[in-house]
């Protein structure tokens, strides 16, 4: 296995279904209550069913003098459920909460919460919440005054302290005009915080702490030049989701990168391969993973200028003399089970298992960043798996998210066996 074979074995199996969208199988109750925010719970309702949910909706008498239910059935092809001795099912509030893998409230007033904090049920959102055994997600919306109102404050203390979780409010123009905390959290936010309660609760990875290095490294040339790379961290930031989404403990050092912070997960912001190489010693002295998706410069300028270098007129070429970066991933001693990557141009197979064995990997996670969809910014990719113990396993084009979980399964794989 030292030079890329003429005919391309056979694919490896792509990932499990489960893994394809990432709340694939899972019963959502989305509960909407009385806030000019409810028309934001179309948009919910629609991204939860886009990540493979099956959405019932809920509804209290105010929220559809915001918003219709023949939206939500449109976007559910689901009855909604507003009154309880009009719904088509007997005990409706009962048997959605039963079914429930989560329940969603979205948004939620300050009413709303009042009533969950004392165990009231004026409506058939508060009924389900009492009646569910499931994780409750709140995310609550309403006037800045009204969050910051003591009452309020001390409700979600209760339902805090009960187990409820809370995504938001964020800051910002509220419908009164004001600014200040009381917005709904973005349904993005909402997904990512759901994805992280049920992994919390049931992934296969709970209780086992993964690091995942993501993104480029930027080695200073002067205080405006650096050297660097394409990297853009995509790949890595979905190894970490799906890792959260698993139940992991997920801690993220990401190279300068524009993406966002993804709730559940532990970013460690670094620029240089220095700083890269320290957050990840203190990450993985007792992880039980590294995941090593990011691409640190090989190579940094010997010395960096104090101020900006100037172009004079007479300057043809300016000289910069590059030393040789420590290989970050062969310098850590341990971290568990050890994941690289070789991202090539050429020669893919051969270059991928030297650096197998000589940065003493368990497996590495190889692509021609050359090809159509698996390049530096893409949504895509199109890997090689190369073990330890000859095995290689050719995947085919998938979302960088789907790899993520590849990765994973065989991560869980080798944990396995070390028990």
């Amino acid at each position: 296995m030292t030079s890329d074979s003429n005919a391309a074995p056979a694919p490896g199996p792509g990932p499990s279904p489960e893994h394809h969208l990432p709340l694939s199988g899972r019963r959502i109750a989305l509960g909407i209550t009385g806030s000019i925010a409810a028309y934001k719970a179309a948009d919910l309702c629609s991204k939860l069913r886009q990540a493979g949910a099956d959405v019932e909706v809920i509804m209290t008498p105010a929220a559809t003098e915001f918003i219709t239910p023949l939206t939500f059935k449109s976007l559910t092809g689901r009855d909604v459920v507003v009154d309880m001795f009009a719904a088509s099912e007997a005990e409706a509030h009962v048997e959605v909460a039963r079914r429930a893998d989560a329940l969603v409230i979205a948004p939620a007033t300050a009413n709303c919460l009042a009533s969950l904090a004392h165990g009231q049920a004026p409506d058939m959102v508060t009924l389900t919440a009492l009646a569910t055994a499931a994780p409750v997600l709140v995310a609550p919306a309403m006037d800045n005054q009204m969050w910051e109102h003591p009452a309020t404050r001390a409700n979600v203390a209760i339902l805090r302290e009960r187990g409820v979780d809370f995504v938001g409010p964020t800051e910002g123009r509220l419908a009164t005009g004001r600014m200040g905390p009381g917005r709904l959290a973005e349904p993005p936010d909402i997904v990512a915080h759901l994805r992280a309660l049920l992994g919390q609760r049931d992934g296969d990875l709970v209780g086992r702490h993964v690091v995942v290095s993501a993104g480029p490294t930027q080695e200073p040339v002067d205080p405006v030049r650096f050297v660097g790379n394409r990297s853009t961290g995509k790949m890595g930031f979905a190894i970490a989701e799906a890792a959260r989404d698993r139940g992991a403990e997920v801690t993220l050092v990401a190279g300068p990168v524009s993406l966002p912070h993804q709730p559940g997960i532990c970013r460690i912001d670094v620029t240089n391969v220095a700083e890269m190489l320290a957050a990840l010693e203190t990450a993985t002295s007792k992880s039980d993973a590294i995941i090593m998706a990011a691409a640190p410069a090989d190579f940094r300028p010997a010395s960096a200028a104090d101020q900006k270098i100037k172009k004079e007129a007479s300057d043809q070429s300016l000289q910069i003399e590059l030393v040789r970066n420590p290989d970050i991933i062969a310098t850590l001693p341990g971290g568990g089970v050890r994941v690289g990557f070789a991202a090539e141009t050429h020669n893919i197979e051969r270059y991928a298992v030297e650096k197998l064995a000589a940065k003493r990997l368990d497996f590495i996670v190889a692509n021609d960043v050359t090809a159509e969809g698996s390049g530096f910014g893409t949504e895509t990719n199109q890997v090689i798996i190369f073990h330890g113990d000859g095995r290689k396993e050719v995947f085919p084009l998938l979302s960088k998210y789907e790899v993520g979980h590849l990765i994973l399964d065989r991560v869980l794989a080798h944990l396995h066996a070390a028990n």
